[in-house]
């Protein structure tokens, strides 16, 4: 018997859950999740195809990334705005409108004829993806608004980021081989079309009380720092790092990377509030996510090209080698929620950086004739590391900020993600393609050295980033924000010691 549905009409607070049980708030989470879930699919699942694109599209290693960082700027871009027109317009409406264009764009994709349309159709999917993820977690974080259910709420919405991830490679080496590369899209749009159905039978509408204003100026400021700085990396070795095309592509990225925090400071309600940043937890969680994604953006684009190109094995034996990472993910992903839950993100941040420290070491030693265990146990280690990674940085983001703003810092984090993907292809995979020497099949594997030592040096940055970040006086920045923010202070995270009383005049 289906259960009734109460009233959809948002309250004067902008949350939906005191009319709601239990049963019901567990079934939006799984509805967020669910959307979730073919973001970051689409995040991981496209970099086995892109050898059997690369043969079908003949495509260029740079094409090869633009398929890449097309969905994941354009992700980067829109959070933010997405984020603000939800909360002004209606959450559900702008999800349900985010999943349609999802579907649509995964639709084009798998139509695409050039690689020139795909990266086209690549964007459209991705401005659907924009209207997802910040929207889900302010559905969520109004739903579940008791502390502790919140904050297992929470884990679990971080734990889907890995295990999506972490069934891309796999579930996209069986689609590749068995019905080519358009299906690693078209199987987006079941999922995508029984989610949108699911939000509207079960979803309630919420607003924000009072939605904050939109900033074009700074987000075109944003768009024009993202997608210059990306094209520069991307297209400079093609074009020449000295051609008037990288050199302005260089200087517009410069340019608004000054502007933008000049601007966000004089706008009364600003795309992302400069004070934010004041809170250790919050810019640590924001590093922390740039430096996670970049190492999987990394590590994925590198690999792909290693198992196919240089060891000639089809997308589904390539898809299985990744087995030891995807397992570790979807142990570690739940595993480090409950631990965020109940002791604190010191424990899985560091866990985290220890394991993509010793998995990029360990490929700095990558040959085209390396034995089974040096790989196996290297996927083994990265797979532990980034599974831990993702609860705590979403945990961190969240938790420090009154829940007015929850949805803005959580998009924040999303952001940070999918712009740390976007630099570790267009970087990762720049400083390696331009250093082959010969033929791709021999000169890959010791060119690859140099990205797995920028692997490496993100997994240290991510270790420290966890010990600085977890401490009392990190805590106590926090609670300066919320004050700020004419909040009450949030309350010490398990694992972490009483911060200091002191608050801001």
């Amino acid at each position: 018997m289906a259960h009734p549905i109460p009233s959809r009409t948002p309250t004067p607070s902008g949350t939906e859950s005191t009319a709601l049980g239990r049963r019901r708030r567990l079934l939006i989470l799984a509805i967020c999740c669910l959307s979730l879930f073919i973001v970051g699919l689409d995040n991981t699942v496209v970099n086995i195809a892109l050898p059997a694109i690369q043969k079908d599209l003949d495509a260029p290693a740079s094409g090869l990334q633009w398929i890449i960082d097309a969905y994941t700027l354009v992700l980067a871009s829109l959070l933010m705005l997405f984020g603000s027109v939800a909360d002004r317009f209606g959450r559900r409406r702008v999800f349900q409108t985010g999943l349609l264009l999802f579907v649509l764009g995964s639709l084009l994709c798998s139509l695409a004829p050039s690689l020139e349309w795909l990266v086209v159709f690549r964007a459209v999917q991705a401005v659907g993806g924009s209207m997802l993820n910040p929207v889900a977690m302010s559905i969520i974080t109004n739903t579940f608004t008791e502390p502790a259910e919140r904050a297992r709420a929470i884990g679990v919405w971080g734990g889907v980021v890995g295990i999506s991830m972490a069934l891309g490679p796999l579930l996209g080496g069986f689609l590749v081989d068995g019905a080519g590369w358009p299906s690693i899209f078209l199987i987006n749009i079941p999922i995508g079309l029984a989610a949108c159905l699911l939000t509207a039978r079960y979803v309630p509408e919420s607003r924000a009380p009072r939605p904050r204003r939109l900033d074009p100026g700074g987000q075109l400021l944003m768009v024009v720092l993202l997608g210059c700085g990306t094209a520069a990396i991307i297209e400079g070795p093609g074009h020449g790092w000295t051609s008037p095309l990288i050199l302005g592509l260089a200087a517009a990225a410069v340019a608004a990377l000054i502007a933008f925090p000049l601007w966000e400071r004089r706008v009364a309600e600003p795309l992302v509030d400069p004070r934010f940043f004041r809170s250790a937890p919050f810019t640590g969680a924001t590093v922390t996510a740039v430096c996670a994604f970049s190492a999987l953006g990394g590590f994925l684009f590198l690999n792909t090209l290693y198992l196919q190109d240089v060891r000639h094995y089809s997308p589904v034996e390539a898809g299985l080698w990744t087995l030891p990472m995807a397992g570790m993910m979807l142990v570690c992903a739940p595993l480090s929620g409950r631990i965020v839950g109940g002791r604190g993100p010191r424990g899985p941040l560091v866990a985290a950086g220890l394991g993509l420290t010793a998995s990029g070491i360990l490929l700095t030693r990558l040959a085209a004739d390396s034995p089974p265990a040096l790989l196996l146990v290297a996927y083994a280690l990265f797979g532990f590391g980034f599974g831990m990674v993702n609860a705590p940085i979403t945990n961190a983001a969240v938790s420090g900020m009154p829940r007015a703003q929850a949805g803005v810092a959580a998009a924040v984090a999303s952001t940070s993600r999918q712009v740390g993907q976007s630099l570790g292809v267009a970087v990762i995979g720049t400083v390696v393609t331009s250093a082959v020497v010969g033929l791709f099949a021999t000169g890959f594997a010791p060119a690859s050295h140099a990205g797995w030592w920028i692997v490496a040096a993100l997994g240290v940055a991510i270790l420290v980033l966890g010990l600085v970040t977890t401490t009392a006086w990190a805590t106590g920045t926090a609670a300066r924000v919320a004050a700020c923010f004419g909040a009450e202070p949030p309350a010490p995270g398990p694992g972490v010691r009483e911060a200091s009383s002191e608050r801001l005049p």
